[in-house]
């Protein structure tokens, strides 16, 4: 598979900042979630990568229940850009990012851009506390026992906890950032990942 570092648009959105902000990320010894991959998860460097279109593997579903009872699954969101984002309320990079990512979901919203969390730490109680504190209005999954992070990383390494995957409209991963992400750095990639689908749909005209 053919990975690219993300550089133009990055560049073009500050990519500087972003990578000094990007240096933090929460290892092993911080979430249940690198015992079960097995990984041995690493501090994240903010480091983003992308794949081309015709680079991407098949579609990634990622199912599981929200902190409020509700089922959810990406397969649903098929047409749509989603962002998965893992997570737990004790890890410093996670919130930091949050405000970043509250604002993506809500300015993003009308371009067809869906965020779903996948908390690998928190019971119900903290995990909603969090979401109150930073007003988030995207839902989360539970995923204390590790499977739905092992799943996804059967398909992108995700090595520290926050990572950030970005599925195409086909659920194809076309991105992933490993530490804290910027709201510049998703938007760029978002914007290249609906410029693919823009482009597509314009030479089918």
């Amino acid at each position: 598979m053919t990975v690219r570092r993300i550089t133009r648009s990055v560049a073009a959105t500050g990519a500087a900042g972003v990578l000094v902000l990007g240096l933090a990320a929460c290892g092993a010894e911080d979430s249940g979630a690198g015992d079960v991959v097995g990984q041995g998860f690493v501090s994240g460097d903010g480091s983003v990568q992308q794949w081309e279109p015709d680079d991407r593997t098949d579609p990634v579903t990622v199912t599981g229940a929200t902190f409020e009872g509700d089922e959810v699954s990406t397969a649903d969101w098929r047409g749509d850009v989603v962002v998965l984002n893992t997570w737990y309320a004790g890890c410093a990079p996670c919130r930091a990012e949050a405000p970043d990512l509250v604002e993506l979901a809500t300015d993003r919203a009308d371009d067809g851009v869906r965020l779903l969390g996948i908390n690998t730490e928190d019971d119900a109680g903290t995990a909603l506390a969090f979401q109150r504190t930073f007003s988030v209005p995207y839902p989360s999954i539970e995923d204390r026992s590790g499977q739905v992070v092992a799943r996804l990383s059967g398909v992108v390494p995700l090595q520290a906890v926050p990572s950030t995957v970005v599925l195409d409209p086909e659920g194809r991963v076309a991105a992933r950032v490993i530490g804290q992400v910027a709201g510049s750095t998703l938007d760029a990639i978002i914007d290249e990942v609906l410029s693919e689908d823009a482009g597509d749909a314009a030479e089918g005209a």
